[in-house]
């Protein structure tokens, strides 16, 4: 059984949904901005500000690197502790490349093509499509460029995942009926 599962998702995919469901059917913690509320803690921030900051991407921008990487270190801390309490699943915050060296975590990508993602925006935020591909573009690219300034890697490498979940293609009840047996029935055997 995996004590901990990372989700990393694309903004319209699903992904937040799945993560919430995933959560009650495993009976895991689920974990999201509290991360960011106990880093900005840690470091002495206001923890609304903070999140803010985050929320909006501004943390790119850093306009003191020296506070931008004690966040960075008070999160890697805060997921650490997350994850030596177990039962828990992690919603972004480069959670994936934070914890990627524990056995007991298990990482998950939530995608979907960029027709579905519109479709997900429009509908969920009532927003134009033409409004919607402009916060996927810009989500993404936050997504991207944060990941690769804080952490030196590539979020679209699927490297970083076990396993990629294309919510277009299947149904969000099959996926995470699909994922829960397969965090509970984990044996540890490897196929070499």
């Amino acid at each position: 059984m995996f004590s901990v599962v990372t989700i990393s998702r694309q903004i319209g995919s699903g992904g937040s949904r799945f993560a919430q469901a995933l959560a009650a059917r495993c009976g895991y913690q689920l974990v999201w901005r509290e991360v960011i509320n106990k880093a900005a803690i840690q470091i002495g921030s206001p923890d609304v500000a903070l999140a803010m900051i985050d929320e909006l991407g501004l943390l790119g921008l850093c306009p003191d690197p020296e506070v931008c990487q004690a966040y960075i270190n008070a999160v890697s801390t805060v997921m650490n502790d997350y994850a030596n309490q177990g039962k828990i699943i992690i919603v972004g915050r480069a959670s994936q490349v934070v914890l990627k060296n524990n056995p007991q975590v298990f990482h998950i990508r939530v995608i979907a093509d960029l027709e579905t993602r519109v479709k997900n925006i429009c509908k969920n935020k009532k927003v134009h499509s033409e409004a919607a591909r402009q916060q996927i573009n810009q989500s993404d690219t936050y997504r991207q460029d944060y990941l690769k300034k804080f952490y030196q890697v590539d979020w679209n490498d699927a490297a970083l995942y076990d396993l990629v979940l294309n919510t277009a293609k299947i149904p969000m009840t099959q996926l995470v009926n699909m994922v829960s047996t397969l965090i509970k029935d984990n044996s540890g055997e490897k196929i070499e």
